[in-house]
């Protein structure tokens, strides 16, 4: 029975706008330089045609065949591959010889915003509903991005490294948690958005640093609309 996979690829170009246009490029030859230089690898690897490579060359790869069927002055900036919901892969000219493997994660958790050395009142206008005394609830999600080789012949990183390392150190101890009761990350401190975030990479920098991957960034979503990433990008 045939069935389907289904891989977004985002490509961003950069070059000088036509004066008259007003176009670098039109959508369409992006989306064309895609199909015909991505879009091969990417069937190849999936009916394994083709051994694919480690993710992050295999970004690279996508990235160069996509350059190659844009029109001359027209650069490929950055290549954003995503292969599952929860899984992206970035390359960028940036950093050439490196991509940015990220993954995403879900946990449960309460928490109340305030801040005890101010005023109940001042606590109500800054926090509102949130900081109603017996706190409240959220469906966190949460980004991990690593940083690794994109090389070619480059030690890829072991598959499942991160998702057991964020387990541990996130999900494990904030999932179905009240933060500022629960949790001694926040016995002291406010557990806003932001806070989560630059918890989060406190605690994955070293445990991730031991199995050989660089952190790049964490970013805690609150809510669709609220969402924090550590550090600045």
């Amino acid at each position: 029975m045939p069935w389907i996979a289904h891989h977004e690829v985002l490509a961003e170009c950069r070059g000088v706008p036509d004066p008259h246009t007003g176009y670098l490029l039109g959508i369409q030859e992006i989306d064309a330089a895609v199909r015909a230089g991505a879009g091969p690898l990417l069937a190849d690897w999936i009916s394994a045609r083709s051994a694919r490579p480690d993710a992050a060359a295999a970004a690279r790869l996508l990235a160069e065949a996509t350059q190659r069927h844009l029109p001359g002055g027209i650069r490929l900036h950055s290549l954003l591959w995503l292969p599952s919901p929860f899984s992206s892969i970035a390359w960028s000219t940036d950093m050439p010889e490196h991509a940015i493997l990220a993954e995403r994660f879900e946990f449960s958790a309460s928490h109340r915003l305030h801040c005890p050395d101010r005023s109940d009142e001042e606590n109500r206008r800054l926090f509102g509903k949130c900081n109603h005394p017996n706190g409240h609830g959220h469906n966190y999600r949460i980004e991990v991005g690593i940083r690794v080789p994109a090389g070619a012949g480059a030690a890829g990183f072991p598959e499942g490294r991160l998702d057991a390392a964020v387990r541990r150190e996130v999900i494990d101890r904030f999932d179905h948690k009240h933060l500022n009761v629960d949790c001694a990350e926040f016995a002291r401190l406010n557990p806003s958005v932001e806070n989560i975030a630059r918890v989060c990479h406190a605690l994955l920098e070293p445990a991730l640093g031991a199995d050989g991957a660089q952190l790049h960034h964490v970013t805690v979503w609150e809510t669709e609309k609220t969402s924090a990433t550590y550090p600045v990008r």
